[in-house]
């Protein structure tokens, strides 16, 4: 029996569930947590299809494997993010497709709608461009993250964290949301953007405006 059963359990059923949504399709994607010290992760190749507990991956935040498997290629990024951000515990990165759209544009989310204010700050980031599996892109996705909660990736996806799995998936799936209704504001229109003060009044309500403070 693997080791923290249950957070590997925790973890598929993300998997599970970000497919479920439409989120990822065949092996795209990739979801990890805290395990003490270490990180669990989704194994390369990882889907619902194919993941068992004993296949989750688990590896120091240095990228040292310990025991059987190999790391999704994204494993710079997470381990990255953990590093640099103490109070998250778990991450998530799709391919959705709202999320991926804007990210081919390289935009941005504005202050389009109140509840980009919950990811931290007047804007949801769009991180600059690296390639996939680097830790270029693991810094870019750093630098994106400062003081908010998830962002895109510029022509690939987005990625999300949170202090719990349940966290992460609920930020992953609030981005994803809101990339659609903006998509759907710009085909129609240019939409109205919140100012600065009425983004700050939200924030405060939110209870993390200005301090990037992980839900969960």
């Amino acid at each position: 029996m693997p080791n923290n059963e249950e957070l590997r359990l925790e973890i598929l059923s993300v998997v599970r569930r970000l497919e479920e949504k439409g989120f990822n399709h065949v092996s795209t994607g990739n979801v990890s947590c805290r395990d003490s010290e270490a990180v669990l992760i989704t194994p390369t190749g990882g889907n619902s299809d194919n993941l068992t507990p004993a296949r989750v991956v688990r590896m120091d935040l240095d990228g040292r494997v310990d025991g059987p498997g190999v790391p999704s290629s994204e494993w710079h990024m997470h381990t990255s993010i953990l590093r640099a951000f103490p109070a998250a515990n778990a991450v998530v990165h799709t391919h959705a497709d709202a999320c991926v759209a804007l990210s081919c544009l390289r935009k941005s989310i504005p202050a389009f709608h109140y509840m980009v204010a919950g990811f931290g700050g007047n804007d949801i980031r769009c991180a600059r461009y690296a390639t996939f599996g680097t830790a270029d892109l693991a810094a870019s996705a750093v630098d994106a993250l400062q003081d908010r909660t998830a962002c895109l990736l510029a022509n690939h996806g987005m990625i999300a964290m949170g202090k719990t799995l349940e966290a992460a998936f609920n930020m992953t799936v609030k981005l994803e949301t809101l990339a659609r209704q903006y998509l759907l504001a710009l085909q129609a229109g240019e939409p109205v953007l919140l100012p600065p003060e009425e983004m700050e009044r939200v924030g405060q309500r939110y209870g993390n405006y200005g301090v990037g403070l992980l839900p969960g």
